[in-house]
């Protein structure tokens, strides 16, 4: 097997599962229980707070568990937004952005609040300048992923950060796809908000986190009891959240050696499939993207179609968001990016891990070219292709 596809999940590293494994058996307790059974999981919940913290520059106490990335991003637009409402009813959130994120600000919409769907140039990048001429005084948040999923791109958080602060505007950011990749500090970054999943470096799925700024308001998305200072009801997964601190951990260590050698595989496999495909594009910002992400649109074929193919061979990839591949829809961030239709239709991602090495690579680049091959000779829209190499940076529609 040949795993491309870490920004859907991760393995569970052995000594996130060494960690997890006395809170599975006998140390059972509820750590809102006062005995020493209980009050033995309270303390592992609290280290794992601070492990969570530490990878992102945060205090302790600024970190509330949920039980997932999604969660956390509805938790932070949904809440924010509702507990800034006296001061005012318009948010912003970019058309880069997870369903997590837009989908509560469409309900946001529903119920009254004004959302500007802030628009991306062809590589997937907010312009800083637009926003800012997108805040009114009635704007009370700004939600920006710090790194896409799907296309790799970075986007200029510290400078939209500085935009918040100075219209005194609370700021989001979706970290899921960068924490555990990229040096995330929340204080560099300027939010007031930030979204984590512990799958997505390592961990165990069923676990999440939203850093909130000290002294920031937030309506609860979850109500019901007193757990994470009441901000988040209901008995906390003390397995999960132990392997998420402990995640964590691992993931800030040596994160400036695993970065560098992800992109360095990521260049090699994407000048592979440039110089081996035709008629394939490189989507997403060229330089400030993942470490490990490599996105393409292949034209004439449809992503469903490589994937299949691709995993007849062991190699495992994705195409558009792992939470809309199914959909079987046009990618919306290819959209947004001006990416036609059914181009966007052709899109295949491989994202890489610390478990990829330079034979996956070479495999991979020894591979694809076949299966492209194969299902042009099939594909209703490739009439009259003859194979000729045009490759590039996806073009955009208009």
């Amino acid at each position: 097997m040949r795993y491309f596809d870490h920004m859907a999940t991760n393995p569970l590293r052995p000594e996130v599962l060494d960690a997890m494994m006395p809170y599975l058996k006998e140390e059972f307790g509820n750590p809102m229980s006062l005995y020493a059974l209980g009050q033995k999981s309270k303390k592992a919940l609290e280290e794992a707070r601070g492990q969570v913290a530490a990878l992102i520059g945060a205090k302790p106490q600024e970190i509330i568990f949920t039980a997932s990335g999604a969660e956390a991003n509805n938790m932070a637009v949904r809440g924010l937004a509702m507990a800034s409402k006296a001061k005012g009813s318009h948010i912003i959130v970019s058309k880069m952005e997870h369903h997590s994120v837009l989908n509560p600000a469409r309900m946001l919409e529903k119920e009254g609040f004004a959302v500007t769907f802030l628009p991306v140039d062809k590589y997937g990048m907010v312009d800083p300048g637009a926003l800012e001429k997108a805040i009114t005084k009635e704007t009370v948040l700004i939600s920006v992923v710090h790194a896409s999923p799907e296309v790799g791109t970075i986007e200029p958080v510290e400078e939209i950060g500085r935009i918040a602060k100075k219209h005194g505007v609370l700021f989001h950011t979706d970290a899921v796809a960068s924490a555990g990749y990229l040096p995330v500090d929340v204080e560099a970054l300027g939010v007031s908000a930030l979204s984590l999943s512990a799958h997505e470096f390592y961990g165990p799925k069923g676990a999440g986190a939203l850093y909130l700024k000290g002294g920031t308001r937030i309506v609860p998305l979850i109500y019901g009891g007193i757990q994470e200072s009441g901000r988040r009801a209901g008995t906390e997964n003390i397995p999960a959240i132990v392997g998420m601190g402990k995640a964590a951990e691992l993931a800030k260590a040596g994160l400036a050696e695993r970065a560098g050698k992800l992109a360095r595989l990521r260049d090699r496999l994407v000048a592979g499939v440039l110089e081996g495909i035709g008629h394939v594009y490189y989507t997403g910002h060229p330089e400030h993207r993942l470490p490990g992400h490599a996105s393409f649109c292949v034209e004439f074929i449809e992503g469903e179609a490589m994937l299949l193919m691709l995993a007849a061979k062991g190699i495992y990839a994705a195409s558009g968001s792992a939470c809309s591949s199914k959909a079987l829809k046009a990618s919306p961030v290819l959209l947004s990016m001006g990416i036609s239709s059914q181009l966007a239709q052709g899109s295949i991602v491989f994202s890489l891990g610390t478990d990829n090495a330079e034979d996956d690579i070479e495999y991979a680049i020894r591979e694809f070219p076949a299966v492209v091959k194969r299902l042009r000779e099939i594909s209703p829209y490739a009439g009259g292709w003859g194979g000729v190499k045009e490759t590039g940076t996806c073009i955009p529609k208009n």
